[in-house]
């Protein structure tokens, strides 16, 4: 599957649950707005944290679309790349699996080099 179906899949979840569950769902949405909108840090460290997050988690939705954040957010492919390596320095071989959707992440929604 590739990384863009994965957000089409996160998509597809939010619209759903939007709709069974539109009270939990919008306190979530709240408090992710609430959080990403946080003036300490800009939105390219906040991505480069999720991204690593993500890795850490083995969550590859979250990979897939913290990626494709932070690339919107103007955070380069090495930056990126660090951030996973940052995860796998902190939860080892596992998360050195997911540096696997993360390239894929990046290989698909970067041009080539």
């Amino acid at each position: 599957m590739s990384m863009t179906e994965k957000l089409g899949e996160i998509e597809t979840l939010l619209g759903s649950l939007q709709k069974d569950y539109p009270s939990e769902t919008k306190a979530f949405i709240n408090f992710m707005q609430k959080a990403e909108g946080g003036p300490a840090l800009d939105m390219r460290t906040k991505e480069l944290i999720n991204v690593a997050l993500a890795i850490g988690a083995q969550c590859q939705w979250c990979i897939a679309l913290h990626v494709r954040h932070a690339l919107d957010a103007g955070a380069s492919r090495d930056e990126i790349m660090s951030a996973g390596f940052m995860a796998v320095l902190m939860h080892g071989g596992p998360a050195l699996m997911y540096l696997t959707p993360l390239t894929q992440a990046l290989d698909e929604f970067t041009p080539p080099r």
